[in-house]
């Protein structure tokens, strides 16, 4: 019997491809970075920068019994055919879907010094307790959610809010 290395390659060079392409997808459940106009909220401003969650929505199944025919009765009120019933079930929303779009500091500037400067001002505050590295890793990612989170905001995308309020990006004062 002739073995042929083939299968072997095969499977080696699909896992490598396989890792390459896990490499670059986001984390679990972040949708990736939105950049400039390609997708924004409507009246976005021109040159600014978007994320969004998306929050699905709550379905629940409900199983009822629904009457079919009302009980026949006699004129003694004896019942001669007791009530017929079906049993339905329906999937009933009990909340909608909801999108929420919140501006982010956009591509250029997320440079390594930014993030690094952002896990900094996440470890001074309790929430972010790796290495700072520079990398927008996942570590750093769940760092940003719980921050988020506790101000109103599920993600782990940095908001441009968030990074006004750790103090990484300037607030732009109304003139006059």
């Amino acid at each position: 019997m002739i073995r042929h290395p083939f299968p072997a390659v095969l499977v080696i060079l699909t896992g490598v491809l396989l890792t390459g392409c896990q490499a670059s997808l986001p984390g679990p459940s972040e949708p990736a970075l939105l950049t400039r106009l390609e997708e924004a909220p409507p009246g976005a401003a021109p040159g600014t920068c978007w994320g969004k969650t998306v929050t699905p929505a709550v379905i629940e199944t409900v199983t009822e019994q629904v009457q079919t025919a009302p009980p026949e009765v006699d004129n003694s009120g004896r019942v001669i055919r007791p009530a017929r019933y079906v049993t339905e079930t329906r999937q009933a929303i009990i909340e909608e879907r909801k999108t929420t779009w919140f501006e982010v500091p956009c591509a250029e500037m997320q440079t390594p010094d930014f993030t690094a400067s952002v896990q900094r001002a996440l470890a001074a505050r309790g929430v972010y307790r790796g290495a700072v590295t520079g990398q927008m890793d996942a570590r750093t990612r769940a760092a940003i959610r719980r921050y988020q989170a506790a101000r109103g905001l599920d993600s782990g995308i940095l908001s441009l809010e968030t990074a006004r309020d750790l103090g990484l990006v300037t607030v732009e004062r109304p003139a006059g």
